[in-house]
């Protein structure tokens, strides 16, 4: 608010400054008044400056405003009047436009915000009221209807829909969510009804983690951007000094004044952190949370991407690659078996199986009884019969016999890679199932784009063992590769790759990688949408699983430092022009001031230029 006001008084002052200009050029006043009046709103514009310029020396900086002091100081003491009033224009455009560019970016940080409901239906003593969003409790039932905003995350209790992510996830294509689905704030209900138990309220929902941490990113600042700030200041004392060394050997006070002008760098002050700023609020509405310029400007240095297999490269999801009968069982009654047995586990295999019996029209139905022995495998009763399924070693626990030619299948698919899972019938093997887990569909593409973007090395890591490895790292396009990993193999892997030369990407769930993304240089966390530890443990988070956004932010970075690099070759040569133009004898200081209120806008708008950036994939920046 303090900030708010602070703008509106400059435009108020802005506007006062530029009336005094037109009166003192068109003469409307008689010349005793109207240098009155140049003298006093002169002085009234240079205390914000002096001000501004005392609290960056009380807190030990050295900042644009300690030069803009001096120069209006200068003015001042040279009866420049004239000047010093055009100086104080030029300063408080500065403010202003400073200030809205910095609320454009917060706003395309924050554009999220608009999107937060500010009411809520909740179930009262068996009816929904409506109530204020900040009056919903933990544990309340909440209503959401067509074309409603979900206010609160949670699971649904009741009802079906599709719902409209994009302002998490980027994505637009609605999501069909259904009894026992997770729903996040703010995603838009576009067709159908739900019912939702809030888990989360307020400052704990997804949207509200992820405009906190984007805020804060600002802390961390790019190496470019720390860069600008030391050579800033040390820009400044240069200038101070070699006035002082100027006005020493030339005595001409309005020579000196018209350097100071020229060469004020609040331009460059301004546009290296907006370029930054701009890059981050883009990624944000793509559904990428980046945690600071320093992580963006790291992408564009990255050689070495490390890469976790499962929930990264694969879905995480094991599939029914292939499936094979013995003994003359019908195809369709070994289902029937494999769907009994698989109705009831929670185990991913039995699951995967349950997908592909149904895939194939069969209807299971449930068993009279069930055990499963963890680790190994299952055992039910279905209709009068005793259904097994499992691994090879659990069939020999059970002594159930398996033929060399059965066993010679089984190996050649092990061979493959994929995971065997065995089901027998009455103590004979009747059918087994190859499963694989299942590549993403953008995989394959999002490492190509990563090898195009500069990567020199792609490494997955995975806790697999060596053949299964071998097969996804070969479909995802990957050459090098490490199996049997645990988790804390994992960070020692990681630890062998780090340098200081250059930088290391580790890209995971965020969950089981929590360690590995925070030793990274830059930890990346795939479908960090409602995960607080995958929020908070990496660096850059992509709310949906979508490799191909690596390479896309990779793309953003390289092309926000082209910008931030722009504004230095643009400020220096205007700088140059301008020096060259107070030398020749063209500029006094009120052109001079000109001069650099004119080319001052034109680095951040250049900078600006993020905020209409529209990257699309395989393009090049």
């Amino acid at each position: 608010m303090k900030k708010e006001k602070l703008f509106y008084l400059d435009v108020m002052l802005l506007a006062t400054l530029g009336v005094i200009l037109v009166v003192h050029f068109f003469r409307f006043l008689p010349s005793g008044e109207d240098k009155l009046l140049l003298i006093i709103f002169a002085s009234i514009a240079t205390l914000p400056v002096i001000l501004g310029a005392a609290r960056s020396l009380r807190n030990k900086k050295i900042s644009i405003d300690l030069l803009a002091s001096i120069a209006l100081i200068f003015s001042l003491f040279a009866k420049e009047w004239t000047s010093a009033v055009f100086i104080s224009l030029m300063l408080t455009s500065a403010r202003i436009f400073a200030y809205y560019t910095e609320t454009r970016a917060r706003r395309a940080i924050q554009s999220l915000l608009k999107l937060k409901p500010k009411t809520a239906k909740i179930e009262h003593g068996g009816k929904f009221i409506k109530i204020s969003l900040d009056q919903v409790k933990k544990g309340d039932l909440v209503a959401v209807g067509l074309g409603e905003i979900i206010p609160v995350d949670g699971i649904v209790e009741k009802g079906e829909a599709s719902i409209d992510q994009s302002s998490l996830t980027g994505e637009s294509i609605p999501i069909a969510k259904t009894k026992g689905d997770r729903v996040l704030s703010p995603a838009i209900v576009v067709d159908g009804n739900l019912e939702i138990r809030a888990e989360k309220i307020g400052q704990e929902t997804t949207l509200e983690k992820i405009i906190e941490l984007v805020e804060k990113s600002q802390g961390n600042k790019a190496e470019i951007s720390s860069i600008s700030e030391k050579f800033t200041s040390w820009y400044i004392i240069i200038s101070i000094v070699g006035s002082v060394i100027l006005y020493f050997f030339s005595g001409n006070l309005n020579l000196v004044l018209s350097v100071l002008l020229v060469t004020c760098a609040d331009d460059i002050a301004i546009a290296i952190p907006l370029t930054f700023l701009a890059a981050i609020g883009y990624a944000a509405k793509r559904g990428i949370i980046i945690k600071g310029a320093k992580f963006l400007e790291g992408l564009s240095k990255l050689k070495i991407v490390i890469v976790d297999k499962t929930g990264t490269l694969t879905k995480g999801k094991l599939k029914v690659e292939e499936f094979f009968t013995f003994g003359g069982t019908r195809p369709e009654d070994a289902l029937l078996c494999a769907g009994a047995i698989s109705l009831i586990s929670n185990h991913p295999s039995a699951k995967a199986i349950l997908n592909y019996v149904k895939e194939n029209h069969i209807v299971p139905s449930e068993p009279e009884s069930f055990e499963e022995f963890s680790g190994k495998g299952a055992i039910a009763v279905w209709k009068n019969k005793k259904i097994v399924s499992g691994k090879l070693s659990f069939f020999n626990e059970q002594k159930i016999q398996i033929t060399d030619e059965e066993l010679d299948e089984i190996n050649k698919e092990k061979e493959k890679g994929l995971n065997i899972t065995l089901i027998a019938c009455d103590g004979k093997m009747i059918c087994f199932c190859a499963l694989a887990d299942e590549l993403r569909p953008q995989t394959k593409e999002a490492i190509a784009e990563l090898k195009n973007s500069g990567i020199e090395r792609i490494i997955m890591l995975t806790g697999d063992n060596e053949k299964i490895a071998k097969r996804i790292a070969q479909s995802a396009g990957i050459s090098e590769f490490h199996a049997n990993l645990l988790p804390e193999d994992k960070i020692n892997y990681l630890k062998k790759y780090l340098n200081k030369k250059y930088k290391v990407a580790m890209i995971g769930d965020g969950v089981n990688d929590a360690a590995a993304l925070a030793l990274a240089d830059i930890g990346i966390a795939m479908g960090a949408i409602g995960s607080d530890i995958a929020i908070e443990s990496a660096d850059i988070a992509l709310m949906k699983d979508d490799l191909l956004k690596v390479p896309e932010i990779i793309k953003l970075s390289k092309y926000s430092l082209s910008v931030a690099r722009q504004n230095f070759w643009l400020w220096g040569i205007l700088n140059t022009i301008g020096l060259a133009l107070v030398f020749g004898g063209f500029f006094i200081p009120a052109s001079a001031a000109a001069y650099n209120f004119i080319t001052d806008f034109i680095p951040p708008l250049n900078a600006m230029k993020l905020f209409r950036l529209h990257i699309k994939r395989k393009v090049k920046l």
